[in-house]
């Protein structure tokens, strides 16, 4: 494991930036709960990263290689952050050529950023996709999953993945392969919000 806490690292071809530790989730399959990081890379931040440091962690990674997409995705929500997120795909659409941006949420941004238009923001900023994590198929069996900080979670992250779609962004639901997610009644929000679901394999801890 990389001792120093990374801000940007790499799994494959994409880009990862880990600009949070922050989360309105508490999911109890997290694997941020038994681990420091993935991937040889140590993702618990001592300090959130100002701009700066992101854009020049970024800089220098970029040059390393050839990256298919560069995706806001660490060990918290990157919502949480939505003007270093803005600014950094700003920076991004400016100094990069054609690469994809994501963002990896838990699809409650809106919550956490009362009286903004996040998807607005995303979308002008340059963020092509978001995939939008939902282990649940109701508010009980999401509450029981995610374990969010407040109430009515289920129904903010259906809606937040409605405005994305509106927004015209590209969307996907992602979900946890594991005996608590009933991945066919997931499939079936997903059907009924006409996006994609792509299915993440579970990660045990070990304890």
């Amino acid at each position: 494991m990389d001792e120093k806490p990374r801000v940007v690292y790499w799994l494959d071809n994409n880009l990862y930036l880990n600009i949070t530790n922050r989360c309105s989730n508490n999911c109890w399959f997290c694997f941020r709960n038994f681990k420091q990081g993935v991937g040889g890379f140590n993702l618990k931040l001592r300090e959130e990263p100002a701009l700066a440091e992101v854009v020049r962690e970024l800089e220098a990674a970029l040059a390393l290689g050839h990256w298919k997409e560069i995706v806001f995705c660490g060990f918290g929500e990157p919502t949480a952050r939505l003007d270093i997120l803005v600014e950094v795909t700003r920076w991004i659409r400016n100094h990069v050529g054609a690469v994809i941006v994501r963002v990896d949420t838990n699809g409650h941004g809106y919550w956490l950023n009362d009286g903004r238009d996040v998807v607005r923001e995303l979308k002008m900023a340059g963020v092509d996709k978001v995939s939008v994590s939902l282990n649940g198929w109701g508010e009980e069996t999401y509450g029981a999953n995610c374990r969010p900080e407040f109430e009515g979670a289920f129904e903010i992250v259906k809606d937040f993945v409605k405005k994305a779609v509106e927004g015209d962004l590209q969307v996907e639901i992602s979900a946890v392969r594991m005996p608590e997610v009933d991945i066919e009644k997931v499939q079936e929000i997903a059907k009924s919000l006409n996006v994609p679901l792509r299915i993440r394999e579970y990660v045990p801890g070990f304890w």
